[in-house]
């Protein structure tokens, strides 16, 4: 057996990534690895050393047995400490140490990848302990590691692969959180609806409808007199869903129409990464 054509995706989308991911941080210097990234709190190697360590754990590794400072300002949940373990351990470490073990994790992960044979549907253990599907953990290793690749980019000075496999499965990923952003966290008016055209590399037209009960759901088909309405491009869209950027600092780059309250909520809670 091989692969299931439900991961495949996932797979492809991972390799893209981390390959870049690799291609990027190979001929850095030294001082280059302490650059600092968009992701709060966390440096290139930072970065690096998240993403070793979580393809460790998918690889079934121990996590490592380590104390984590108390003066961490960017870890503020249990979510966050769990890891930032993987990340504060690799702190003191140089760039060939940094390179080497990255290029070891990439070379396992790819044999793995290569033998997988469990079903998308087989229980896997996440982080924290929390039971998931090996399919959703596959996804959201996909996501997360393209974001990454990005905060990287974005420290390098080097931009591109915003319409890599990995900006398909993110695009994804976070417009199944939308309807929680407006019908939830910005408790938009009851039988509205909010339009978001997003344009660029990646480009999309959804509408958010919030029923008579309060729940919101997500519709390609556009809304005639919406309550509210969010015209941005592609990359403004990642870095404010993933925290990476405020509403204040990108509002030259987001046009808005309707209510200006509910605009501005919606806005405001729109960061759905940890």
């Amino acid at each position: 057996m091989s692969l299931h054509p439900t991961l495949q995706p996932y797979a492809d989308a991972w390799t893209h990534s981390v390959d870049a991911i690799s291609e990027l941080v190979q001929p850095l210097a030294e001082p280059e690895w302490n650059r600092r990234t968009p992701c709060p709190g966390w440096s290139v190697r930072d970065i690096v050393s998240h993403v070793i360590g979580m393809d460790c754990e998918m690889l079934g590794d121990p996590r490592p047995i380590h104390s984590l400072p108390r003066d961490l300002f960017h870890v503020a949940n249990e979510h966050q400490r769990y890891v930032e373990m993987q990340v504060d351990v690799r702190r003191h470490h140089t760039a060939p140490e940094m390179t080497s073990e990255l290029e070891y994790t990439v070379i396992r992960r790819n044999r793995q990848l290569r033998n997988e044979s469990r079903d998308p549907g087989t229980r896997i253990r996440g982080p924290l302990g929390a039971e998931l599907t090996l399919e959703e953990a596959m996804r959201y290793r996909a996501f997360d590691i393209w974001v990454h690749e990005q905060d990287l980019r974005t420290a390098l000075g080097r931009p591109g692969n915003l319409d890599a496999p990995g900006a398909l499965v993110a695009r994804d990923h976070l417009l199944a959180a939308l309807p929680d952003v407006v019908a939830g966290r910005a408790d938009a008016p009851r039988s509205s609806a909010i339009v978001f055209d997003v344009h660029g590399p990646v480009e999309f037209l959804r509408t958010v409808r919030v029923d008579i009960q309060g729940r919101g759901s997500l519709e390609t088909a556009p809304a005639l007199g919406p309550a509210a309405a969010f015209t941005l491009d592609w990359e403004t869209y990642v870095r404010l869903a993933c925290g990476r950027t405020t509403p204040e600092a990108v509002a030259d780059r987001v046009k808005t129409e309707g209510d200006p309250d509910l605009t501005a909520a919606i806005l405001r809670n729109f960061t759905v990464t940890q």
